[in-house]
């Protein structure tokens, strides 16, 4: 697994230690209270992703588990190379525009308001354009994973 994945696979675990304790709480206080969650943009809880230049920030579920909805901030011009996901997953941009590659296709520009779907393990790039920060919120149908299509597997030990 390259650096990349690891790290963002050390990543989702830490990030599922600070958030779900904060996902949780919301959860019971909406429980107790009824049926709403009220999160002003302000409210969220952003953690770093170690060794990415990435920030989330966990709507519900946890992402080293099972389903779960998050939103994805990435830096201008940051991209994360060929790679495909292990989970289905939906997602909306919902400020600046990311480049979504299909695997031997052109790259598509897709604004805010801009839907895109990955499932079955489809193979894709996703870069922030240059201009701005890039949101993305995204519904994942299970854990959060980030497979990279160049990652050599390890050779078995003799």
């Amino acid at each position: 697994m390259k650096p990349l994945a690891v790290g963002f696979v050390g990543a989702l675990v830490a990030l599922s230690l600070s958030n779900v304790a904060h996902a949780e709480a919301a959860k019971a206080k909406a429980s107790a209270a009824g049926k709403a969650v009220l999160w002003a943009a302000g409210d969220l809880k952003w953690v770093d992703v170690p060794n990415m230049p990435i920030k989330t920030a966990v709507l519900w579920g946890d992402p080293t588990k099972g389903a779960h909805g998050a939103l994805h901030k990435f830096p201008a011009g940051f991209e994360v190379p060929l790679h495909h996901h292990t989970a289905d997953h939906h997602a909306i941009v919902v400020s600046g525009t990311a480049i979504m590659t299909l695997e031997g296709e052109a790259g598509k520009k897709l604004g805010p308001g801009s839907y895109f779907s990955f499932t079955g393990k489809k193979k894709h790039s996703t870069k922030c354009d240059a201009g701005s920060e890039c949101l993305l919120f995204v519904d994942c149908a299970g854990p959060w994973d980030v497979l990279m299509v160049d990652a050599k597997k390890a050779e078995p030990k003799k």
